[in-house]
């Protein structure tokens, strides 16, 4: 573990629904509470196996309601919209952090390729 990026910050930005990273590598990430519900490391998003993950529609207005930590290697996030199961390790935020607009042109791409929307 010795090494890799560990946060050093988290703030939560409520009226934006954004929250920031600041890693001790120095690396500055956001993420969007909708961009964070869509890439939950949960099973229920990214299935039991390769290939699996589910495109979840109708996110464009979920909220982060509050913060949780788990030991010292990553947090629980509570959304607005009663998901709370997927545990964001350091390594899966910084990872999603570098990745970000890759991981949202493919939403957005299986979003359209389903005709699903990103409203309720």
């Amino acid at each position: 573990m010795a090494g890799r990026p560990r946060p050093v910050e988290l703030r939560l930005k409520t009226a934006e629904r954004v929250l920031e990273v600041d890693f001790s590598d120095g690396q500055r990430f956001q993420f969007p509470a909708e961009f964070l519900r869509v890439e939950s490391p949960s099973a229920e998003i990214q299935g039991h196996g390769p290939g699996r993950k589910t495109i979840l529609p109708g996110r464009r207005h979920v909220a982060i309601a509050r913060l949780e930590p788990v030991g010292n290697y990553a947090v629980r996030i509570h959304f607005d919209d009663g998901h709370s199961t997927g545990l964001y390790s350091w390594d899966y935020l910084y990872e999603i952090g570098r990745n970000r607009e890759e991981l949202w042109r493919a939403y957005l791409a299986g979003l359209a390729a389903q005709g699903l929307s990103r409203d309720p």
